[in-house]
């Protein structure tokens, strides 16, 4: 009989994802997501979603899963490490904020690192950080990171009562017409295909951006997007369902727009978390990021 686990004060407020992942290290991500989805998992006696914030005094059933035999992976490519020379915005003893590159897993995978990997591979007093949010892979941009529990919970906090402003850049398909637009369409993830996908569904969660034309091009718009929730996906899905996808997008854009931007040099997702802000007590905190020279030679080109 498995002895049920169950959540203390210092736990609570954590997802249940990443509460397992804390526990359970060496078991392969996919499959403590596996064990969730397929209700191994239990809080209370029942399923709950990856996502589900732990509560104190709710019990955990924890399967036995097996973990990796082998020794841990540790980040040893040099390479990995030069991509993110120079990319912290903030530090200090608490909170730390980079410009993550495009390319870079936010989290580790069973065949790949993850940004925490990489920092502590470079600095050892790092690998206790914790994801306070998460950007695509693709995407680029602002990255907060806590060092302490404590500034975790805190910063849950303000993001689940929208009082982080998150500012995003993207270079979206057609000339904008109308000027500012606010969007407000629920979003659901689904299987499509054998992926996962995000849609504009009716019995989605609430979702809502703000779009925000800066810049008009022959056949492309930079747009400010600022999001006013945090869903899976959410700009892109909004953009894309606007008849404007964000150029790079494999996964909601639009083929033709996507190759004649690469022809013109862009090889990756133009999205990019390009500002946050914020108030922490009586401290302020805002920080932008800048465009990565792949983004900006593109716009250039546009431009001539």
């Amino acid at each position: 009989m498995i002895e049920p686990t169950f959540i203390d004060r210092d736990s609570a407020g954590q997802r249940l994802d990443n509460f397992l992942m804390s526990r359970l290290k060496g078991v392969p991500l996919s499959r403590i997501y596996r064990a969730i989805r397929i209700g191994e998992v239990r809080v209370n006696q029942k399923k709950a979603p990856f996502s589900y914030r732990l509560q104190e005094g709710d019990q955990l059933r924890i399967p036995p899963l097996r973990v990796s035999q082998s020794k841990p992976r540790v980040v040893t490519n040099q390479k990995l490490m030069n991509q993110l020379e120079g990319r912290i915005l903030i530090e200090d003893e608490s909170l730390l904020i980079i410009n993550k590159p495009s390319g870079l897993s936010v989290q580790r995978g069973e065949d790949y690192f993850g940004i925490i990997d990489i920092l502590s591979a470079m600095r050892p007093e790092l690998s206790n950080l914790k994801l306070v949010h998460r950007l695509d892979r693709e995407t680029s941009g602002c990255l907060m990171l806590a060092k302490s529990r404590e500034l975790l919970l805190k910063l849950h906090d303000l993001l689940r009562e929208r009082q982080v402003e998150k500012q995003y850049l993207a270079l979206v398909e057609g000339r904008w017409q109308g000027g500012e637009r606010r969007v407000e369409l629920p979003l659901m993830k689904e299987r499509a295909g054998g992926e996962w996908m995000v849609a504009v569904r009716e019995e989605g969660k609430p979702s809502i951006s703000v779009f925000h034309p800066l810049r008009y091009f022959k056949k492309a718009t930079l747009m400010e997007i600022r999001l006013l929730t945090g869903r899976t996906h959410q700009a892109r899905v909004h953009a894309a369902y606007l008849g404007h996808p964000v150029a790079g997008d494999t996964k909601y854009g639009d083929r033709g727009f996507n190759a004649s931007m690469s022809h013109l040099g862009l090889k990756r997702l133009f999205l990019h978390s390009a500002g946050l802000q914020f108030k922490l007590g009586q401290r302020s905190v805002a920080i932008c990021a800048m465009l990565d020279n792949e983004l900006i030679r593109l716009l250039k080109k546009l431009s001539d």
